[in-house]
């Protein structure tokens, strides 16, 4: 197969090269404006697919067809927004000399004008698919496996790439030119219309059992699922899509230039482009983490309810995640699965199962949540994976009522003067190499008192779910010391991850945050517990493990 790549040595092509590369027999034409670009990115290219490079203005995409005659064209270049009157010129000339199509466009406009050419693609026995990246296409799959068991009634969702990632000049315009101006959407059962980058929300994506991301400020995007998926979801009466790039502070700029722009008619912010797309790029800090969500309000059997899918990709993985989706079209291609001839969107390109095996082998993981679920404290965080837990971990969490277990523990103790202040104060053990331990479990409304006895010496502390820029995350209080946990399943381990704390309700800088490896599990049958804590400047302060049972009358407690 000979696969002809518009903008093959940018951000996306150049990606879905890489993830293509294992495919002998395959002949990628790495076409640009740039031929020097192009032989750069062919001379460092490393695969047993076959690469060339190709000086390609996409104007003259007719002769080039002609004289190439590649087997499919991909269309990765862009910004799909600023291509004009003749924006789908290559789609025309593709159908013509009767070549299959595709692309990665994020223009709502433009992948929603692309069925316009269906009949012309049936006759010529081809397809053209628009829009095939994760916008709408993994977005779509995702719905659509929601709506196996729920009516969808409202849609939000957002991408949220990691810093370290980067992201191309193009992408950057196509963002920076819709700032400001109107996106359209359906909103309130109606088509209506939103601002670009001038309306934002919050939201934690945090796949079941792993460590979520920080809270991130999504903004307004113009993104091809607010038109194509509407009519495949009759019941659908609103659907909102957003980003969330960081640093916040660069994306709070740029939310204030939209907002003004809207309100006082100013004019495109694109000149700014390459400034933010400078910022942007070099401007890489904080965790190399990104991640993605979807979020659904609608019915089942009668009752409204609540579900969420999130994603979370690790490292360098997930800057290829938008590219998969062509990738794993030209593999089913490969493989004798062809897509039906005729134009339209990518919408239905890809189900959810294409995608899981993309993401096998990669540090990519997702899962579903049932956000309206009634359960204990434990399994309504963790969700799906609490039943990764090991037996006693899950018999200890899994309960709303008042319980006591019961054990041994080995307590040491920080040696340095605040340590010992610090310990004094919240009312932690003294040290001992075996003490006799109990931990009371009392409900108070949806959080539990834990009041552990060590030997004695009583501490307590309230545990909480977390709301607000804390959802996903267990609240621990200690007096006036509040920290936020996130629930990690880690083989046979349940681990208490410190991701934000607070004195008094006032945020605390994370430099100070206390910290240490805590743990729960299960050995020889018998439930076990590892808590170390340690802060910054003061080091350790306590930190106790042993066993516990739970005791034989647990309605005495």
């Amino acid at each position: 197969m000979k696969i002809l790549i518009l903008g093959g040595y940018g951000v996306f092509g150049g990606r879905l090269a890489e993830l293509l590369s294992d495919l002998a027999g395959l002949e990628l034409l790495i076409a640009g404006r740039s031929g020097s670009k192009a032989e750069a990115f062919c001379a460092h290219y490393r695969g047993t697919a076959q690469v060339r490079p190709l000086r390609l203005d996409r104007l003259d995409i007719v002769a080039a067809l002609e004289v190439h005659q590649p087997d499919l064209v991909v269309d990765a270049s862009g910004p799909f927004q600023e291509y004009g009157n003749d924006r789908y010129s290559v789609i025309v000339a593709c159908i013509a000399a009767g070549i299959d199509y595709l692309d990665f466009a994020d223009a709502a406009d433009f992948v929603f004008g692309v069925p316009q050419f269906d009949a012309q693609a049936r006759a010529a026995d081809v397809f053209v698919l628009s829009g095939i990246s994760s916008f709408p296409v993994l977005t779509a799959a995702v719905l659509r496996e929601m709506a196996k068991t729920m009516e969808v009634v409202a849609v939000e969702g957002g991408i949220a790439p990691s810093p370290y990632a980067g992201i191309g000049l193009n992408v950057m315009r196509a963002v920076v030119g819709y700032a400001g101006a109107p996106v359209r959407l359906r909103r309130g059962g109606s088509d209506s219309h939103g601002v670009g980058l001038a309306e934002s929300r919050r939201f934690t994506i945090a796949v079941p059992g792993r460590l979520p991301l920080r809270n991130l400020h999504f903004s307004l995007v113009d993104v091809p699922d607010l038109r194509v998926i509407p009519p495949e979801h009759p019941t659908m009466t609103d659907i909102w899509m957003g980003a969330g790039p960081v640093p916040e502070v660069l994306h709070r700029a740029l939310n204030l230039l939209a907002k003004a722009r809207a309100r006082f008619g100013l004019p495109s912010l694109v000149p700014l482009s390459r400034l933010f797309y400078a910022v942007l790029n070099a401007m890489r800090f904080g965790e190399h983490r990104g991640g993605m969500f979807v979020r659904a309000r609608g019915v089942a059997h009668g009752v409204a309810v609540q579900r969420s899918w999130h994603l979370l990709a690790e490292g360098d993985d997930g800057p290829f995640i938008p590219s998969m989706a062509v990738e794993a079209v030209v593999r089913k291609l490969l493989a004798g699965d062809r897509p039906v001839a005729g134009a339209r969107s990518g919408v239905d390109a890809l189900e959810l199962a294409d995608y899981d095996a993309l993401f096998e082998g990669r540090a990519i993981f997702t899962g579903f949540r049932d956000d309206d679920l009634r359960a204990p404290l434990y399994p309504a965080i963790l969700g799906p994976a609490f039943a990764m837990l090991p037996p006693r971990v899950r018999e200890l969490h899994d309960s709303a009522t008042a319980r006591r277990w019961s054990g041994r523990a080995e307590v040491r103790r920080g040696s340095g003067i605040m340590a010992r202040l610090l310990a004094g104060l919240i009312g932690f053990p003294e040290p001992a190499p075996e003490v006799p331990v109990t931990v009371d479990f009392a409900p108070e409304g949806d959080a539990e008192r834990w009041t552990r006895d060590f030997g004695g010496r009583r501490f307590a502390s309230v545990q909480a779910p977390g709301i607000g820029r804390n959802a996903h995350l267990l609240m621990e209080r200690f007096g006036i010391a509040s920290f936020a946990l996130a629930l990690v399943v880690d083989g046979d381990r349940l681990l208490l991850v410190p991701r934000r704390w607070s004195l008094l309700g006032v945020p605390m800088p994370r430099f100070l945050l206390p910290r240490g490896i805590s743990f729960e599990t299960e050995q020889d049958g018998v439930f076990r517990f590892d808590v170390e804590i340690s802060a910054p400047l003061v080091g350790l302060i306590v930190a106790y493990k042993g066993a516990l049972t739970p005791d034989a009358n647990p309605l005495e407690v």
